[in-house]
């Protein structure tokens, strides 16, 4: 995996388009897991999303994914409206999701994992013609460099590090050449290199796609060196660099308890 440095350099095609959310409220059992929420994700941007637990981060992300509709409010990806949409629909759409427990299939090898998950037809008579071609193998083999596994690449995924799994799984997720990638806690068990690994490979896939970084740890989070939401009781409480946010007083009182 390439460094930091050198991933910030490289040129992007940047994504067209956008994430707009404005006064999504979702509420369970007269409980407001979401109150009023409103977020823009400009196009290509890598936006971290803090704070405490019951925030409303897990319910803001099932909402862009269609896995949860809000009571009221909008929710668009570029000029797509979100909440009336299944979540195939908004998966084939360019949005995926990627859990904080990887799922990756052990049994099989980095390079098949990658293969399996490559955008193509997946027809019954698509499946049976299937030849991996050139085309196909350079873009697996290209993944393979960007999350930092080329030398795994014929190891079963079962032998990786929890870290390595994590970025296969990205990996997976970059098959399906997503327009927006929405990322759970990347970094939970990490050791701390494959953390500052972590933090370079989401800084070098942002631009070419909006990238959505829900976590905790918050040198991981410096570490993006983005722009940082902070959730608390299902809005927006600060939002800012990552000093504008630790400095915010409401933030410290809230989420930080210095």
């Amino acid at each position: 995996m390439m460094e930091p440095e050198a991933l910030a350099t490289m040129p992007h095609a940047i994504s067209t388009q956008g994430l707009y959310l404005d006064g999504v409220t979702v509420a369970f059992d007269g409980f407001r897991a979401l109150n009023n929420l409103s977020l823009i994700v400009e196009p290509g941007e890598l936006r971290a999303v803090i704070g405490p637990n019951g925030a409303g981060k897990t319910t803001m992300m099932d909402c862009i994914t269609g896995k949860t509709r809000p009571g009221s409010g909008i929710v668009k990806f570029g000029d797509r409206d979100l909440t009336r949409m299944d979540e195939a629909s908004i998966a084939n759409l360019g949005v995926g999701r990627k859990f904080q427990k990887p799922t990756v299939f052990d049994a099989l090898t980095v390079f098949e994992n990658l293969e399996l998950a490559l955008k193509a037809p997946r027809n019954p008579i698509a499946c049976i013609r299937w030849v991996l071609r050139g085309e196909a193998r350079a873009r697996i083999e290209k993944t393979m460099q960007e999350i930092g596994l080329t030398a795994r690449a014929h190891d079963l995924a079962g032998l990786l590090s929890h870290g390595q799994k994590q970025w296969l799984e990205i990996g997976m997720l970059l098959m399906q050449d997503p327009q927006l990638l929405l990322v759970d806690e990347p970094v939970a068990g990490m050791t701390d290199h494959e953390t500052e690994q972590t933090a370079a490979l989401l800084t070098g896939i942002a631009g070419e796609r909006s990238v959505v970084v829900v976590e905790h740890d918050l040198e991981f989070v410096k570490a993006l060196n983005s722009r940082v939401t902070v959730l608390h009781e299902g809005s927006v409480l600060s939002e800012g660099s990552i000093t504008h946010v630790q400095n915010d007083p409401r933030v410290v009182e809230v989420y930080l308890g210095r």
